[in-house]
């Protein structure tokens, strides 16, 4: 079983808190990776398969994304063990609970994630007060209807692509899970003139080369179905994804589908990564070594948390999708632009970038042991 001792390093994590309630059938865990920059920030994830280590890793990633983007928050992470689409009474139930169970860990603030959305905030900010990504009726800016994360990806891809010497229009795009940051990323990229030529969720994939219609695809997610059920285009496995003809491949799923076994697959320029760790180190060495251009997910994909900070300043919906633009086109700029100058693989100059800003932040705690050593509950 993994211990806090072996993922454990000089940033953190600070916390790891265990929540097990045998009588509601819950089980969860908190990852407090960093606090040095200010209360943590990080969704709740929800699935049958999480474990500690995805807990940790999104966590660490989270301190990372937080601190490229300039934001006074650490990271944290959440996961609670279960199907996310279980009956919605009994969902409810294990999220308040859970919410209950962490309600004394102020270092740490809830966001939605995968099988959470802004109902599920509301469930929590009822039980502790204590979360972002509202629904509107509370005051909330909603990240995922505003596609706050997908508004992000569409500005680094740009950012990247003109890096590469291309332009957007005419890109052929491939992404990989069509749900909350997925479907977005699609729908911003083709209003800016790139082609969806394929896509995939947990059920298929589908495939046009001449383009998909990505309101079509979104009409039938609204219906509760999958982009394999598209009228047009070939219908292929979902894990047919990963080799399919694109110049920008955007993997906005779970942690990991690109890995050393599938990554020669990969038929792509550019990888934005949508998803929170959706690639293997080894994997992204290999395409580096390849010369196919990764923005890493920390960079890209910050769009929902500077939303979630912003909403939890106060800032209207305009302010935070002008801040994400901002953000995201500097940091991916930057980013690339360093990793060019010094031979670096992006991910390396990107590390470089966040970890100076979280040990800064360090340098001025009192007592620097609490923000970075581990601790265990």
């Amino acid at each position: 079983m993994e211990t806090c001792f072996d993922l454990a390093d000089d940033l953190g994590p600070t916390k790891i808190v265990h929540v097990h309630e045998p009588s509601l059938h819950l089980r969860g865990i908190l990852v407090v990776d960093n606090a040095a920059r200010g209360p943590t920030i990080g969704g709740l994830r929800m699935a049958e398969d999480v474990s500690l280590a995805e807990c940790f890793r999104l966590a660490r990633a989270m301190t990372l994304k937080n601190a490229a983007a300039g934001l006074p928050h650490g990271g944290g992470k959440s996961v609670l063990f279960g199907d996310p689409k279980m009956p919605k009474e009994r969902k409810a139930a294990l999220i308040r609970a859970f919410a209950q169970a962490l309600r004394t860990e102020e270092d740490y603030i809830f966001g939605p994630d995968m099988g959470t959305n802004e109902e599920c905030m509301a469930w929590v900010r009822d039980e502790i007060g204590r979360a972002v990504g509202l629904p509107e009726e509370l005051g909330g800016i909603p990240l995922d209807k505003i596609g706050a994360t997908g508004w992000g990806l569409l500005h680094a891809t740009q950012i990247a692509l003109e890096h590469l010497g291309l332009s957007l229009a005419g890109t052929r795009v491939v992404v990989q899970g069509f749900g909350a940051v997925g479907r977005h990323a699609a729908r911003f990229l083709a209003e800016a003139g790139a082609v969806l030529v394929g896509a995939a969720d947990s059920q298929g994939a589908i495939y046009d080369p001449e383009g998909l219609d990505v309101q079509a695809l979104g009409r039938i997610k609204d219906a509760g179905g999958s982009v394999a059920d598209a009228s047009h285009g070939e219908r292929l496995a979902r894990e047919a994804v990963v080799g399919l003809p694109c110049d920008v491949w955007i993997p906005a799923a779970r942690p990991d589908v690109v890995d050393e076994s599938n990554v020669d697959q990969l038929q792509a320029r550019l990888m934005v990564q949508g998803a929170n760790i959706p690639c293997t180190l080894g994997a992204e060495r290999v395409l580096h070594e390849r010369g196919v251009l990764v923005v890493p997910d920390f960079i890209a994909n910050a769009g929902g948390v500077i939303c979630a900070a912003m909403e939890l300043h106060g800032a209207t919906e305009s302010a935070a999708l002008q801040v994400i633009r901002d953000k995201v086109r500097h940091n991916t700029r930057l980013v690339l632009e360093d990793a060019r100058r010094q031979r670096l693989p992006p991910r390396q100059a990107a590390m470089a970038l966040a970890e100076a800003r979280v040990r800064k932040a360090m340098s001025y705690r009192r007592h620097s042991l609490f923000s970075s050593a581990p601790g265990y509950l």
